[in-house]
């Protein structure tokens, strides 16, 4: 058996030839930071390419339903914007199929002009899939050279419901090693970086999905999130992104870590560069009644009425609360404008916006560890031994002194009845902040409690490779701080981003010193420094209840539209 570095070398190879060779582009020297607007001048894409491109979710399947487009010009068009942005952030991609997907589109094409019909909801759309969601017959290698060579016998659920729903996944995209990072970096396909500083990360895990949603080489891409994977890379790469709740999109036939572990799972949502593109994607997936197929997947249709926001006043006079942070981390000056940004946006159309007291952040974000902790050490080294591949400890570019997760790498996990004490724990904190929650009745003067929780997504814009701070010692209990992300995770509520700015070194000077929460806050504090967020987007949360996506959906567009005015 060749050692797992051939292996890895042997995969990048046969992935390197499933790239056209007409797609090759000069790339732009390595100073070129910002490379989003390098697709259109780079001269590959033809204007009309460039304008498929560029155009919303919403836009392309009203021209794909009306045969202005064919679908197998969009998916070429997205196909090649794809394989630049693969070549321009390193590595965004990591399974390429184009003859599978263009023999796809070109079969929906020949059915539209047969029937006169679409397919389904999602017809002729070109999809991009995190590298979790199986596709028969091709491998899925989740970020372990241990997994090279093992090819799909079926597709995943989810990846079955968007097929029968029309749409065309053309790639998958790249992950950290053991998806438990929150930037993109593995033994195989190398770093994925941001398109918008290439000197930072995208973030993790749904890192890949999150560059390439925002150099349009997807219009719409499917990642997961189990503390924040959907959430993060969207946030450090400015484009839309949900986190739903538990169960209410199939998880069915997909891949993971740590399988079997269901005190707080990982979930499946979209990344897409407008809101109304999460929005198809949720009503679409769930109208195919995924429960069906998935015995985990929730019993609950569609609600139109919940997305005109029958138990919210129907979108009038709403109260949104500002977490202006969440008692365990100071926000860096960027996020904090966006977020006054945001409230001022509100105020100016018509809504109310009060404070948000965080509620045990720190205790939650240690729930959410704890759970890790209890098996997740044999789950890394079971997997990686099958081909004796390292087990990646840092993702730092000039210091390997720094480890990944230390104590996880040395504690051994819980033992069941301490794993049953933290999962009564995480109940008892989602009652209290249940409680915490409806008492905002007697502030916003609405009459009700408070209709969403705008908050960071992160305590900073995307940072530079390796510096994402979400690792780090929090107290002597805890090793990993993920809070902003993670809390709401542990809560089970459903979660959105939506961008707001970016970075500017000029208006986001560094602030003299506040007084710090404790030592690892002023280490979050000591990492700002203008010049090195340069250009990077600043994106927020907004956090509904549990199984609310409709009126997340909903409110975030409220807010965006607030925002965009």
């Amino acid at each position: 058996m060749p050692s797992w570095y051939d292996l890895a070398v042997d995969k990048r190879q046969r992935q390197s030839k499933t790239i056209p060779s007409q797609w090759r582009i000069q790339l732009p020297p390595e100073s070129t930071i910002d490379v989003i607007p390098y697709p259109e001048t780079c001269g590959l894409l033809t204007p009309e390419e460039i304008e498929i491109t560029n155009a919303s979710v919403e836009i392309l399947l009203v021209k794909l339903a009306a045969g202005e487009w064919s679908s197998f010009i969009v998916t070429t068009a997205f196909y090649k914007r794809a394989v630049i942005s693969h070549q321009l952030v390193v590595n965004c991609l990591t399974e390429i199929f184009v003859e599978r997907a263009l023999a796809r589109a070109t079969e929906l094409d020949e059915y539209m002009k047969k029937t006169g019909k679409v397919a389904g909801p999602l017809h002729g759309l070109p999809i991009s899939l995190k590298d979790q969601l199986c596709i028969k017959g091709l491998e899925t290698t989740m970020g372990y050279v241990s997994w090279i060579g093992k090819y799909a016998d079926s597709n995943a659920v989810l990846v079955d419901i968007l097929y029968e729903c029309g749409a065309v996944p053309f790639v998958r995209t790249n992950v950290p090693q053991t998806l438990m990072w929150a930037e993109t970096f593995n033994n195989i396909f190398g770093r994925t970086s941001n398109p918008h500083n290439r000197s930072l990360t995208s973030g993790g895990s749904s890192g890949g999905e999150g560059a390439l949603v925002a150099l349009k080489g997807s219009p719409l891409g499917v990642g997961s999130d189990i503390g924040g994977s959907i959430r993060i890379p969207a946030a450090f790469c400015g484009v839309y992104g949900l986190r739903p709740s538990y169960g209410r999109i199939p998880y069915g036939g997909a891949v993971n870590s740590m399988e079997g572990q269901d005190s707080m799972p990982s979930v499946l949502g979209p990344l897409s560069g407008s809101i109304g593109g999460l929005k198809i994607f949720m009503e679409a997936v769930i109208k195919a009644e995924p429960w069906l197929r998935d015995p985990l997947t929730i019993r609950k249709h569609w609600n139109d009425e919940e997305y005109k926001l029958a138990d919210h006043r129907r979108g009038k006079d709403l109260c949104f609360a500002v977490m202006w942070d969440d008692g365990v981390v100071i926000p860096h000056p960027p996020v904090k404008r966006a977020l006054e940004m945001t409230q001022k946006a509100l105020i100016k159309a018509g809504h109310k916006v009060i404070d948000w007291t965080p509620l045990k952040h720190r205790e939650l974000t240690g729930v959410a560890f704890d759970i890790w902790r209890s098996g997740s050490v044999e789950d890394f080294a079971i997997t990686t031994s099958a081909s004796g591949e390292p087990l990646i400890h840092t993702m730092l570019l000039d210091d390997e002194k720094e480890t990944f997760l230390p104590s996880l790498r040395t504690q051994g996990g819980l033992t069941a009845y301490q794993l049953w004490q933290v999962q009564r724990y995480r109940r008892d904190l989602r009652t209290e902040y249940m409680a915490h929650w409806n008492a905002t009745s007697s502030q916003t003067g609405t009459g009700r409690p408070v209709d969403a929780i705008i908050c960071p997504a992160a305590p900073y814009a995307a940072p530079r490779h390796g510096r994402n701070r979400l690792v780090k010692v929090v107290d002597s209990h805890h090793s990993m701080y993920f809070g902003y992300t993670s809390a709401w995770s542990v809560l089970d509520y459903a979660a959105s981003i939506f961008p707001v700015t970016s970075v500017d070194p000029y208006r986001d000077t560094k602030q003299p010193p506040h007084q710090f929460i404790d030592g690892f806050d002023q280490e979050i504090y000591e990492l700002y420094e203008p010049q090195a967020f340069q250009n990077a987007p600043v994106c927020l949360q907004l956090v509904g209840r549990t199984l609310e996506e409709e009126a997340v959906l909903a409110m975030t567009g409220i807010v965006d539209f607030a925002l965009r005015g």
